[in-house]
C-alpha cells in the first residue's frame, strides 16, 4: 500500500510507521515537528525511520490548506491517508485551545477535503477515550460523548462529526480509532509514564495530581500500531475502542516502575486537574470482532520494555523537557 500518515515524528506515528515500512508498505510521512513537547524525542524517532528507502518526510502543518495540499498533490496516488497528527494533552488544552482546534479540528478537515478531491477511500482518524468523559465503565462506542471535559476532548468529538459528514456525503470509508493512554519506548514526555520513570532513576520527586488512585486503561505502543493497521481494511464507517482491557491505578504504575528500577519514589502531590477523569477502561468487543485484534503486551512486560529504553537512552532522554 501507499500511506499518507501523518504525525509521523510522534509517538504512536513513528511506531505505526515502522511497523507499515517493515510490511514494505510506502510511507509519506507528514508532522510540523511543534514544540508542544521537546522536539528531540521527534527527531530521534525521525532518524530510525529514515534507514528505510521506502520512507520520505515532509515538515508540513496539516491546518494549513495550500502547505498540505502541495505536498499532498506531489505523491499521488495513495491507497489511504492515516491520521496520528493532533495536539495532545488535556490539561495544556485548557490553556491554549486555539491550537488543538486548528490541529486537530481544521487538519482533520483538510485531510478528508483532500480524500474527496483525489479519491482517496480510506481515511484514518486517531481519536480518544477523554471523549467518554465520566461515564460508566467500561467504555462502549455507542456511548454519548456529547459532554467533553476538556477542549481537547471538544476538539477530537469535532473530528469525529466531521468523518461522519465525509462519510456520509462523500462515501468514504473511515474508520475512528478511540486509543486509551498509550505508553512505551520514546513515549511523550508530558505523559505520566515517560515522567515517572525519569523522577525515579534520576532520583527526582514525582508530581502526582490527586491521590494516585484514579485508574487508566493502559495500552502499548506496539499493540495500538498493530490496531491502526489493521483498521485500513474496509469498514464503512465505524468507531473502535483500542485499549489495554486492564486498568490499573497510577499507584500501581509507580510501584510497578520503582521494582523495575530498584529506587523508591518522593511523592508530590497536587489537587485533581477538574479536566481530568476518574477513570477509563475500554470494551474492545468490536476491536476483536472487526479487526480481529486485541493487545498482546501486558503492562509489566511494556513498562520493562520501556524502563529498558530509557536507561539504554539515558544520557539523551535524561535532559528532555518535561
Amino acid at each position: 500500500m501507499r500511506v499518507l500518515l501523518t504525525g509521523v515524528a510522534g509517538f504512536i506515528g513513528a511506531k505505526t510507521a515502522e511497523l507499515l515500512l517493515q510490511q514494505g508498505h510506502t510511507v509519506i510521512g507528514l508532522d510540523n515537528l511543534n514544540d508542544a513537547y521537546d522536539p528531540t524525542l521527534k527527531r530521534w524517532r525521525l532518524e530510525q525511520l529514515k534507514p528505510y528507502p521506502n520512507f520520505q518526510f515532509h515538515q508540513v502543518d496539516i491546518s494549513e490548506w495550500d502547505a498540505t495540499k502541495q505536498v499532498f498533490e506531489a505523491h499521488l496516488p495513495y491507497d489511504a491517508i492515516i491520521n496520528l497528527a493532533a495536539r495532545a494533552g488535556v490539561r495544556q488544552s485548557v490553556q491554549d485551545p486555539w491550537v488543538y482546534i486548528a490541529t486537530n479540528v481544521t487538519g482533520a478537515l483538510n485531510l478528508l477535503e483532500l480524500c474527496r478531491l483525489y479519491g482517496v477511500r480510506k481515511y484514518i482518524l486517531a481519536s480518544s477515550s477523554s471523549l467518554y468523559g465520566n461515564n460508566a465503565r467500561p467504555f462502549r462506542e455507542d456511548m454519548p460523548t456529547d459532554q467533553p471535559l476538556s477542549p481537547y476532548a471538544a476538539s477530537k468529538k469535532g473530528a469525529e462529526a466531521l468523518c461522519y459528514a465525509y462519510h456520509h456525503l462523500y462515501g468514504l470509508d473511515i474508520t475512528v480509532l478511540r486509543y486509551f493512554t498509550v505508553y512505551g519506548p520514546a513515549g511523550r514526555p508530558d505523559m505520566s509514564i515517560f515522567r515517572f520513570v525519569r523522577w525515579i532513576a534520576e532520583g527526582e520527586p514525582i508530581q502526582v495530581f490527586g491521590d494516585g488512585l484514579q485508574e487508566r486503561d493502559f495500552t502499548y505502543v506496539d499493540d495500538i500500531a498493530r490496531g491502526t493497521i489493521a483498521a485500513l481494511k474496509p469498514l464503512g464507517y465505524e468507531i473502535v475502542n483500542l485499549g489495554g482491557d486492564r486498568p490499573v491505578s497510577l499507584k500501581w504504575i509507580i510501584e510497578t516502575i520503582e521494582n523495575l528500577l530498584g529506587k523508591k519514589a518522593v511523592w508530590h502531590t497536587a489537587p485533581r486537574h477538574p479536566a481530568d477523569v476518574q477513570a477509563t477502561w475500554a470494551d474492545i468487543t468490536k476491536a476483536r470482532t472487526l479487526l480481529g485484534w486485541e493487545p498482546q503486551v501486558s503492562l509489566e512486560e511494556g513498562l520493562r520494555r520501556t524502563v529498558e529504553w530509557y536507561l539504554a537512552n539515558r544520557e539523551w532522554a535524561s535532559k528532555i523537557a518535561l
